[in-house]
């Protein structure tokens, strides 16, 4: 608890509150949150997702009343309703509003976080109440804020209908039968609470754009076969030799890639932090930042709901279950491979979503640095466009051992269609 507290305070004293422009306020608020993430336990990479959708979904709402540019996404999304709005020939301030929304966002949905997160929640909401007041009138300042709030408790009302609020025992299910039957996921570890796989409801959870989970189906993966001429065997083969002959660039990749929940901001985070590193590297508005942090946020939720439901239907055998019994007993994985079943892979699915909608915001050739582990040591990753981002996180699956080609390929082709959905939500007038 006390490295927690050490590193999110040395955050608050690196990164500064600035003057108060609204973007400025969306990426401190943002970096607080991707901070959160990593160390608030129950956020798995689905757990997280969700968060990134409805904290984007409140940055926009909060920029998108105040922009007569923009369109909100109340009837567009699934359930939500017409939203709070503002009184009209009544001033309002766009930093304080949006301050006012992100602070009651992250503080309702890191509610369970540890003392060390809650200590540097209210510290940096005391920071940043302080600074977007500044030359604003009295009243002005105290209406924006009353409606930031107001805005955000009706999203906040939304979110808890949507199955998905509630998470127990880290996510595990107490009681779950895993199935005895050749071919499917058994678990991957020793650890107690991960003898049940993570979040098996999760796929049946209301969707935000596309409409529900099921919306892209997948066909089923290669029939598990011990026949060493099967489609089953030779994709377990291809992973074997694979992380046996690994080159320094595949290790990167794998290892660029993990994230980790825990030990990062997620595979989900880290799409995130690309967004905040254009913002700054762009200096993009408020309303394209929000437009961007909202459309990833719902693509890699739906990302997560719908490659969550595919992966309970089918409920597939991981590599390593299959190679250490029918190949080589003493093998093992690059990376660690997650507590749930193999089809198809999440990574793959999310990232294929959040290609498409970050293309549908900034374009399909829209170049970029990955800078999300240079300070782990993995270096700067360089994009000609988002989806070449999104093949390469696909494929560090099956440099870590822990997916078969068909997960990760046909993956993507369900992030694709995911992503479109989001792709498609009106924004702009």
């Amino acid at each position: 608890m006390k490295k927690l507290a050490a590193l999110l305070s040395l955050l608050l004293m690196a990164a500064p509150v600035r003057a108060a422009a609204p973007e400025e306020v969306m990426a401190n608020w943002y970096t607080l949150l991707l901070n959160l993430v990593r160390h608030t336990a129950t956020y798995s990479p689905p757990v997280a997702s969700r968060a990134f959708a409805y904290v984007g979904v409140t940055a926009y709402e909060a920029t998108a009343s105040g922009d007569p540019h923009l369109v909100t996404l109340a009837g567009q999304l699934n359930g939500l309703k017409e939203l709070p709005q503002r009184e009209t020939g009544k001033a309002y301030d766009e930093a304080v509003v949006l301050n006012a929304a992100l602070d009651a966002a992250i503080k309702d949905f890191f509610a369970n976080t540890g003392p060390s997160g809650q200590h540097v929640m209210a510290a940096h909401s005391k920071s940043m109440k302080a600074e977007v007041a500044k030359g604003v009138a009295p009243d002005v300042a105290r209406r924006s804020a009353a409606y930031g709030v107001k805005l955000e408790k009706a999203i906040l009302a939304w979110s808890k209908t949507d199955g998905g609020a509630v998470i127990e025992n880290l996510g595990f299910p107490k009681v779950y039968a895993v199935s005895k039957e050749p071919g499917h996921w058994v678990p991957t570890n020793t650890y107690q609470i991960q003898q049940h796989p993570l979040l098996p409801a999760w796929g049946k959870n209301r969707s935000f754009a596309m409409p529900d989970g099921t919306s892209c189906p997948l066909p089923p993966p290669p029939a598990y076969s011990e026949d060493q001429q099967s489609a089953f065997f030779l994709q377990a083969k291809e992973v074997y030799d694979t992380k046996n002959n690994l080159t320094p660039e595949q290790k990167t990749i794998a290892r660029f890639w993990s994230d980790d929940p825990g030990l990062s901001w997620t595979p989900p985070g880290h799409w995130v932090g690309i967004v905040l590193d254009l913002m700054q590297e762009r200096h993009l508005p408020a309303a394209k930042a929000s437009e961007a942090l909202a459309k990833v946020g719902i693509a890699i939720a739906d990302g997560f709901i719908g490659c969550w439901r595919v992966k309970y239907q089918f409920d597939y055998i991981r590599p390593v279950s299959f190679i250490k019994k029918k190949i080589d007993p003493k093998w093992e994985t690059l990376l660690i491979t997650p507590p749930f079943p193999e089809y198809p892979s999440g990574h793959s699915t999310q990232t294929g979503a959040a290609a498409v909608a970050l293309a549908s915001v900034f374009g399909d050739a829209y170049a970029f640095d990955d800078t999300t582990h240079e300070r782990d040591g993995l270096g700067v990753r360089h994009f000609t466009g988002f989806w070449q981002a999104a093949e390469e996180a696909g494929i560090s699956r099956l440099y870590g051992g822990i997916h078969f080609r068909a997960a990760v390929e046909n993956g993507l082709q369900q992030g694709k269609c995911i992503g479109a959905y989001a792709a498609k939500l009106r924004m702009e007038k």
